[in-house]
């Protein structure tokens, strides 16, 4: 159609495996174009050398979805999880969690590490009895609504309730993408793809 410039804006996460992807399409196409760029995940940037720390602004959005902290209380995180080495973000979000102050928020995942056998012997160690669980991926799709939330005896949900452990266990279904916050930093992540273009 004519185009020669193009901006190729991530609504990854993190740069895991669909990041990498982009990049081998990117890195096969911008050849085709006077120029191509493309954009980072909503979490890529660590604070080191100087770049900004995308995943401490993202916990520090998150986190106003928090219920109010309470004695005994916790907020599950759910990450969806990757074979990608990108998985070792996930370890850096707990940290950036942890440096906020959230020292009861978890990170665990549906397909990596850390998983919900990671989690819930901390839990046990901190004699936490109250549980919001949600999730931290852009929607709340198929993994919140049924592996986290759903009526079969196999949802976390489920799991928690039947353990008997903890006197309340609650879910909220809502992705990052609803965060205005979040929404905020991939606009930005956008504006850099194309500002890019005539940089």
């Amino acid at each position: 159609e004519g185009y020669t410039r193009v901006a190729i804006c991530s609504l990854d996460i993190i740069p895991g495996i669909e990041y990498a992807y982009k990049t081998f399409v990117f890195n096969r196409y911008k050849t085709l174009f006077k120029k191509m760029s493309l954009g980072t995940p909503l979490m890529y940037w660590m604070g080191q050398e100087d770049q900004r720390d995308d995943i401490k602004d993202t916990m520090q959005a998150l986190s106003t979805q928090f219920p109010q902290p309470a004695p005994a209380s916790a907020v599950l995180l759910l990450a969806h999880g990757t074979p990608h080495p990108a998985n070792a973000y996930y370890s850096v979000m707990q940290n950036r969690l942890n440096e906020l102050g959230f020292d009861n928020a978890y990170i665990y995942s549906v397909e990596g590490w850390p998983h919900l056998d990671t989690v819930i012997p901390l839990l046990k160690a901190k004699d936490i009895k109250e549980i919001t669980i949600m999730p931290a991926m852009m929607v709340a799709g198929d993994h919140a609504n049924n592996d986290m939330a759903g009526a079969d005896d196999d949802s976390w949900l489920s799991q928690f309730q039947a353990s008997g452990d903890f006197a309340s266990v609650e879910c909220q279904i809502a992705g990052l993408g609803e965060i205005e916050d979040i929404q905020q930093r991939y606009i930005e992540h956008t504006k850099a793809a194309i500002d890019s273009l005539n940089g």
